[in-house]
């Protein structure tokens, strides 16, 4: 993460910004990305344990074009690698999940977590330094108070503008196995987080003791049959959470029923067609993402080859499917054995919830529009993207005579894939991870 180059695409126009290296390593993959509630600031984490922030440009009447562009903020190390000692095993550093809590005064407050650690960074602005201390010369050494024969009274000199990160909590030593996920209430005082088999609640002020409100571990691990891989808080009932599984289905969850809530108020769950079962069902079937609408109405999960938008007030089935990368169905098989299969990806909801992005692979990425049906897929990469060029849509030929504009089955590259998207809350600007770069796109404006 050295460079910044600027990009602009298709349905999304500059302030395309890319970051990147020319030659990365493994710590320089990006492994979460999130906007802020205002989405004036853009967090990415990475693999390395480093949170770099990113400021939306104010508007210039010179320059009225420069208005989405998107310039380094601050960048700050958030975990560093540990060593548990009593398991015998090493504690990545990987940034797993980056959240933003809502502005309530000058500084900014986000939460980030690896694998077992969750802590509450505090940004904050500083221009100005005190001057004028009574028990301290100007370089900061303390003096001699038989010397002082006056008082001063401290005064605050302006500086330059100097951007800190603090680590303001703490909440560990509450996950056995790994955290997958972290959500932020609408109350604004408490969060959860999730590992494979449990849920933590939190509160933002306390840090040595949490809540366990679902435990999915059998008394026997032998009779462990699914795993939780998401949860998240409804947008506006802070009482109210989902959580998905490895076995493809979504339990809706009211803390008012019970202090341990292993008794779901909903099951969403879609049946399986015994016609289609394979030997990779069960996998490709995991959800590895789940969100809610802004309105609070919907849910949205990502399984592996398709995207599903449910109906809080429909159990049954999806109240729509659409399918990312169908085309894959039949090279499951060989996706199963370079482990791509096993990729998780995420989804995300536009601003009024009309539309929806994920990502696929070959550095593609998908939108639904659910309005008017219509999909399309882009590509995020250096190779075909210009300065102040539209992204051009892509499609993929499956077997026959392959057009000019299409690209193979076969010549997609499983190594480049989009696994972390995220949306503006309020406008057309999206922000794509690919690897080690990060393409931010907006809306094409006249």
């Amino acid at each position: 993460m050295k460079c910044f180059s600027r990009y602009l695409p298709y349905l999304f126009r500059p302030p395309s910004t890319i970051l990147s290296s020319t030659c990365h390593t493994e710590a320089d993959i990006i492994s979460t990305v999130e906007f802020n509630s205002t989405g004036e600031l853009l967090a990415t984490g990475d693999k390395g344990g480093r949170v770099v922030v990113f400021q939306r440009e104010q508007e210039s009447k010179t320059q009225p074009h420069r208005r989405g562009e998107y310039n380094v903020y601050s960048t700050f190390q958030s975990h560093e690698p540990e060593f548990d000692y009593l398991k015998s095993l090493e504690i990545e550093e990987k940034i797993n999940k980056i959240k933003w809590l809502p502005q309530q005064n000058a500084a900014y407050f986000l939460l980030s977590t690896n694998d077992k650690t969750v802590k509450l960074w505090k940004i904050s602005e500083r221009d100005k330094r005190p001057e004028g201390y009574n028990l301290k010369d100007e370089d900061g050494r303390f003096r001699d108070p038989s010397t002082i024969t006056s008082l001063r009274v401290p005064v605050l000199q302006p500086m330059d503008l100097m951007v800190e990160a603090t680590a303001r909590r703490v909440f560990s030593n509450a996950h056995t196995y790994h955290i997958n996920s972290i959500s932020v209430n609408s109350d604004l005082q408490t969060f959860i987080s999730t590992d494979d088999l449990r849920v933590n609640l939190w509160n933002l002020e306390i840090t040595d003791r949490s809540f366990n409100i679902v435990d999915i571990k059998p008394a026997n691990m032998e009779e462990l049959t699914e795993v939780i891989t998401s949860a998240e808080f409804h947008p506006q009932q802070c009482h109210t959470f989902a959580y998905s599984s490895s076995k493809g289905s979504i339990r809706l969850c009211d803390m008012r029923q019970a202090a341990l809530c292993d008794k779901h108020c909903k099951y969403f769950e879609e049946p399986e067609d015994p016609s289609t079962r394979s030997f990779f069902s069960e996998i490709i079937s995991s959800i590895s993402d789940v969100k809610f609408s802004h309105n609070g109405r919907y849910l949205m999960t990502r399984d592996y080859l398709t995207v599903k938008v449910w109906d809080l007030q429909m159990e049954n089935k999806p109240l729509e499917t659409y399918q990312v990368h169908d085309y894959l169905r039949g090279k499951l098989c060989s996706l199963y054995e370079n482990d791509c299969i096993f990729d998780k990806f995420e989804c995300v909801w536009n601003g009024s919830d009309s539309v929806i992005m994920t990502g696929s692979y070959n550095n593609f990425f998908r939108m639904f529009d659910r309005n008017t049906k219509r999909d399309v897929t882009l590509e995020a990469s250096r190779e075909n993207s210009k300065p102040r060029a539209i992204l051009k849509p892509r499609k993929v030929c499956v077997g026959g005579k392959r057009r000019k504009d299409e690209i193979s089955v076969d010549s997609l590259d499983f190594s480049k894939k989009i696994l972390h998207t995220t949306w503006h809350p309020q406008e057309n600007i999206i922000a794509v991870a690919a690897t080690n770069n990060l393409y931010i796109f907006q809306d094409k404006v006249n």
